[in-house]
């Protein structure tokens, strides 16, 4: 049987996104309304937001995986307003996910121990509760992907474990398929306790090297059917760019449908070039979702 904290064990596992639910209206815009969402995922109830296109659908769907934004300081739909904002306005139904145990989300106590991977469940159960919920408004047919820096590794996960879930997928500045490189950037050099945590429950890299094989996606790699679009500027210095070379090469290898688009002079956030990029994403999904 599958260690129970691991890829292999989400792949056995039965997914259930469910009860989709639109609240109260956050913004009404000249291109779409936003609403307050709430699904259930994994027995627990997760928060986020949608955007719904004016005019007549159905619309294809995106879901969107934020990076990392201490959970203490989160609100309900941030990370990533203005691809929330361009998405809406280029046709698409955008539903932004909280994950669990932020914002208005229930709490899961173990995820960080855990390795976060309960944010993989989530956002692969926030593609099923919105197929679940059969709006008129969406198209269930063309559903995408979108994640940025921490959600870009949670996408890579989404793939291995749910190919067949989506039509495609993108990720802005991804953190390393391999977790134990993000644990040693960002979260041992700051002395963070959770990592003698981590390491208590399920050993260091030398120690379990076959646990950590076991919670990165490229090890799955050849389950992966989606197109893939990897976006990445030569000046990030907080995700660095062979990451995401790396990840793409070890997809490559696995015969997979991948593309690295590097950006010169942008950073973890982009700026500059942020709306082309964007531009290039649309015709991507535009491509792959019809």
């Amino acid at each position: 049987p599958a260690d129970p904290v691991s890829l292999p064990a989400l792949i056995q596992r039965e997914h259930h996104g469910s009860d989709l639910r639109l609240g109260a209206v956050r913004l009404r815009t000249d291109a779409y309304t936003q609403y307050a969402v709430t699904y259930r995922s994994d027995g627990l109830t997760i928060s986020g937001i949608m955007n719904v296109p004016r005019g007549e659908g159905p619309f294809p769907a995106l879901v969107l995986a934020h990076g990392y934004i201490d959970p203490d300081v989160y609100t309900t739909g941030r990370g990533m307003p203005r691809e929330q904002d361009l998405l809406a306005r280029e046709g698409y139904v955008v539903l932004h996910t909280d994950y669990r145990n932020h914002a208005g989300s229930d709490d899961d106590p173990d995820n960080d121990v855990n390795l976060r991977l309960g944010y993989t469940v989530d956002v692969v159960n926030a593609v099923q509760a919105l197929r679940s919920a059969a709006r008129p408004d969406v198209d269930d047919g063309r559903i995408g992907l979108l994640g940025r820096s921490m959600g870009g590794g949670v996408v890579y996960n989404a793939l291995v474990v749910a190919p067949g879930l989506v039509d495609a997928a993108v990720v802005f500045a991804p953190v390393s398929s391999r977790p134990e490189e993000n644990i040693d950037r960002f979260q041992r050099p700051e002395g963070d306790p959770l990592v003698e945590e981590i390491e208590d429950a399920h050993g260091t890299p030398e120690e379990n090297p076959e646990f950590w094989r076991q919670v990165s996606p490229v090890t799955y790699a050849d389950r992966v059917t989606e197109p893939l679009l990897v976006h990445h500027g030569t000046a990030d210095d907080t995700c660095p760019l062979a990451w995401s070379k790396a990840t793409v090469a070890a997809f490559e290898a696995a015969g997979k449908d991948v593309e690295l688009r590097t950006w010169a002079g942008e950073g973890h956030t982009f700026g500059p070039r942020w709306r082309e990029s964007m531009d290039v994403t649309t015709a991507f999904f535009e491509r792959h979702l019809g």
